[in-house]
């Protein structure tokens, strides 16, 4: 063995493939391309593969629901029978009122029912038919406005109320709404004393109400007595001075612009479609009947 062979067998173990710099450019550059169009080849399969999904159907259901109209038409059967109020009662009203869920009056109970038949029965079948309170339109139902006007009938009639039943609207005619005055009898000698009882005022006010305009009465009897004259779900009650002081220090635009947007059980306009100045004029005529 040579001692040139001694000095070369280092230098040989050390050479790699790439022996000039045009092989290192070329070495570099492909180590970017061909990962590159790789790359732009696996995403060109993927979006175009036709594979089947496994949940195939569930899509075809979420592109159904997405594309689905926001209105329908419902056919309804014209000359079905209406329900009396006893049914009606049963299916949509029994749920509340057999327990006294969420403030409403119970069945049978005249003390709970004697300031709400004090109203008459256009507030209370106004009431049932827009909603009050935690109670919405109808209940949640979906039944003829003279069909609710007899299961108001039919719960009032349980206390001793004895207000007549709206007539059914005649073949090809409107159905009767809220603004059908129907007949209302005498309440009952019972229902005369429980109303007696129930209306002593908790405050009496010092002094009479300040005339507002003619329309407020009406608006405060529609939307705001039901619970105002009782007490229901928290409101303070008419002419109540300690319950009223602390809400009379907030001012008239305060309380307005909380009837306005609702508040707690009250929902937004106390339910009714008052404008904001007749709701301010409402408001302004319960402070003046509690100061």
């Amino acid at each position: 063995m040579s001692a040139n062979d001694h000095t070369t067998a280092p230098e040989d173990a050390h050479t790699g493939p790439i022996k000039t710099p045009k092989q290192l450019l070329m070495a570099v550059f492909f180590s970017f391309v061909i990962p590159v169009f790789g790359i732009i080849g696996l995403v060109y399969y993927v979006g175009l593969a036709n594979k089947p999904a496994a949940g195939a159907a569930n899509t075809e259901q979420a592109i159904a629901q997405r594309i689905k109209k926001v209105g329908s038409v419902e056919i309804r059967e014209a000359n079905r029978v209406l329900k009396s109020g006893e049914e009606v009662y049963k299916a949509q009203c029994m749920g509340c009122h057999a327990s006294g869920a969420a403030g409403a009056p119970k069945f049978g109970d005249v003390a709970a029912w004697a300031p709400r038949i004090k109203t008459g029965f256009e507030a209370l079948w106004s009431s049932a038919v827009k909603g009050k309170g935690a109670m919405g339109a109808q209940s949640g139902g979906d039944y003829e406005d003279v069909e609710i006007g007899r299961a108001v009938v039919y719960l009032t009639a349980a206390v001793g109320g004895n207000f007549a039943e709206p007539a059914a609207p005649a073949a090809g005619a409107t159905a009767a709404t809220v603004d059908t005055a129907p007949v209302a009898a005498a309440p009952s000698a019972d229902v005369v004393a429980a109303l007696a009882a129930a209306s002593k005022p908790a405050a009496p006010a010092a002094a009479a109400p300040v005339a507002v305009a003619g329309a407020v009465p009406a608006l405060y009897a529609q939307a705001c007595a039901a619970c105002h004259i009782a007490g229901v779900a928290g409101a303070p009650k008419f002419g109540d001075k300690a319950a009223w002081a602390p809400r009379i220090s907030q001012g008239v635009d305060m309380l307005t612009a909380s009837v306005i947007k609702g508040k707690g059980a009250m929902p937004p306009r106390g339910g009714s479609t008052g404008s904001d100045a007749e709701i301010k004029a409402v408001v302004q005529y319960m402070i003046d009947t509690a100061k």
